[in-house]
């Protein structure tokens, strides 16, 4: 066997609605009153909202990166907690 008969397959697939169902499941279980998503993609909009409606604060870290504005109206609080990449 030779480096040139393996593959590393580095892609990911289905990540998002892997998590999405992570934020419904314990939303709607109680197993969670607060949930800090780190990202900003909106695909989270569908799983943001039905926390929010089932009574959990949703906290976003989008790690310095612009959100959508659509996001923004389905999250209780939004804050990079590390520090910014290039400054002092």
């Amino acid at each position: 066997m030779t480096e040139e008969d393996v593959q590393f397959d580095l892609s990911q697939k289905r990540v998002d609605i892997k998590i999405g169902l992570d934020i419904a499941s314990m939303t709607l279980k109680k197993q969670v009153d607060q949930i800090i998503l780190i990202s900003g993609d909106s695909d989270f909009v569908p799983a943001a909202k039905l926390a929010r409606r089932e009574g959990i604060d949703f906290l976003l870290d989008p790690m310095w990166n612009p959100i959508k504005p659509h996001l923004f109206e389905h999250i209780d609080g939004l804050a990079s907690k590390i520090k910014r990449p290039g400054s002092l």
